[in-house]
């Protein structure tokens, strides 16, 4: 085993000289965790910028995208052209209150506020585990133009490769977050904020769906509770898969409040938004000095599943 911090790393594992069905992490201008030579998910530290012409406020790190199947079928995207600051799968809130004004951290077009990456602090890597911790900071934009940091949240990203072949894997991400002064953060009620997933381009309600642990569907689900929610969908050319979210019971106002887009929502284009929103009906109060914990479990696959396979995925996670 070898781990290089300048430069790229790449680290990877062999067996009687021969190489292992393993798990590898490479570090260059992304963090990109594979298996073999299929990359599953990569995390960005670096700032990425909107297209050309877009305003440059969109700009955002510290984000995962794309997420792959074990077959390399793409599961995420970044910067729709409905929202540019839609990325993949990441983790701000919407509606808070910091030293008495009203700070957003998702809508970056409104120039209030946003998520950075600070740091990469820890990752690991075995035949059938790669991790990462990294550090973000929720900053607030001031109207004299300086910035504040409100919250600092430590993110641990794992990635677990279940023992025998298997048509799945898991994303654990477990975050941990505290105030970075001696003020409150309250996350307001808000429809939407916390643990987004913007599903591939292709995916609509003609070639995908959406089911939850209460047997919810997509034009039923919105606002609804949920242990878990899966969404699979058709794959083109060809192809089958998805990804399910499930929630710990540990989590603040658990089960979780979903944000799920209907054929109502974002002019009724019907793409996949998928949403855990903790805060969508009541206030959530971090109060300096205590650590707040939130962690989910993805379960990435190819192929189809159902619900008593994700409810029993979701019984060994809950313990």
């Amino acid at each position: 085993m070898m781990l290089v911090f300048e430069g790229p790393a790449h680290i990877s594992y062999a067996q009687d000289g021969k190489r292992m069905d393993s798990l590898q992490l490479v570090i260059d201008s992304v963090l990109t965790i594979f298996k073999n030579e299929q990359p599953l998910l990569t995390y960005h530290f670096n700032t990425v910028y909107p297209p050309e012409g877009q305003d440059s406020s969109y700009q955002r790190s510290g984000f995962i995208h794309p997420v792959y199947t074990l077959k390399g079928h793409l599961l995420t995207r970044i910067q729709p052209d409905d929202h540019y600051h839609h990325y993949g799968i990441w983790n701000p809130w919407t509606h808070t209150l910091f030293k008495g004004d009203t700070v957003d951290f998702w809508n970056l077009y409104k120039k209030s506020g946003t998520v950075r990456f600070v740091r990469l602090l820890d990752h690991e890597v075995n035949a059938r585990d790669a991790a990462y911790t990294v550090l973000h900071d929720h900053v607030v934009f001031k109207t004299d133009g300086s910035e504040e940091v409100a919250l600092h949240e430590w993110q641990t990203v794992k990635v677990h490769l279940p023992e025998g072949q298997r048509d799945y894997y898991w994303i654990d991400i477990s975050i941990k977050m505290r105030c970075a002064t001696s003020s409150p953060l309250r996350l307001l009620t808000y429809r939407y904020g916390g643990l987004g997933w913007r599903a591939v381009a292709s995916w609509d309600a003609s070639n995908s769906s959406v089911l939850t642990s209460e047997g919810k569907t997509r034009e039923e689900t919105d606002g609804t509770r949920a242990r878990w929610c899966m969404v699979q969908g058709e794959f083109l050319p060809t192809g089958y898969g998805g990804m399910a979210i499930l929630s710990h019971p540990g989590n603040f106002n658990h089960p979780e409040p979903l944000r799920i887009w209907d054929s109502n929502a974002n002019g009724g284009k019907e793409n996949v938004f998928i949403n855990f929103s903790p805060t969508k009906d009541r206030d959530w109060l971090l109060e300096p000095g205590r650590t707040y914990m939130l962690n989910y479990r993805l379960v990435v696959f190819d192929g189809q599943q159902d619900a008593a396979h994700i409810e029993k995925e979701w019984q060994y996670f809950a313990k």
